[in-house]
């Protein structure tokens, strides 16, 4: 198998705190891939780590989602709702992996990936689908059942975005590494 890194953050992304859904990578690592750049089977690597604070009392929940597609818009990927610690976290770190793997290629909304991998990892959030159960820690994401996400069309050049969302604007979070690497 044949890796090759395709992008590496230089920077880092904004730091976000509205209680919002918005951009988390460093514009300049914000990568187009060509047209037709996926086949079935096709898999890319995405990477990153950064730091992220939560409140005690309304920690709220954070999201990660990956968009591909002209625009860059479209959601191939969303770990959903990850609870976060109702104990204050400044500052601390988080790691995130996933790897989606083509699964079906075309135009409209026909390509489309499933992902894999270990999710999101940080003391920052609890690890559990629950607020309420579990440690906190290592929450594999997506939440809940894993399952094929939107399609995109790859017949035309695909823009590669991560958004980040928290849903209340106590916290903040950071993306301090980004890489992104095509594993075949």
């Amino acid at each position: 198998m044949s890796v090759e890194t395709i992008v590496v953050g230089a920077t880092d992304g904004p730091t976000l705190t509205a209680a919002a859904r918005a951009s988390c990578i460093p514009i300049a690592n914000r990568i187009v891939l060509p047209n037709n750049f996926f086949y079935i089977g096709r898999a890319i690597k995405i990477t990153m780590s950064g730091r992220i604070s939560c409140a005690v009392t309304t920690p709220g929940t954070a999201r990660l989602d990956i968009c591909l597609g002209s625009a860059g818009t479209t959601i191939v990927y969303d770990t959903a709702a990850l609870n976060l610690n109702i104990v204050a976290k400044t500052t601390v770190p988080w790691y995130f992996e996933t790897i989606l793997v083509c699964r079906a290629v075309g135009t409209g909304t026909s390509t489309t990936f499933f992902p894999t991998g270990p999710g999101f990892q940080s003391e920052a959030i609890v690890g559990s689908p629950l607020p309420s159960a579990g440690g906190n820690g290592t929450l594999f994401a997506p939440v809940g059942t894993p399952a094929v996400g939107a399609g995109m069309d790859n017949t035309a050049a695909s823009a590669l975005d991560v958004f980040f969302t928290q849903t209340v604007a106590t916290g903040s979070f950071t993306v301090h590494n980004y890489v992104v690497q095509v594993l075949n």
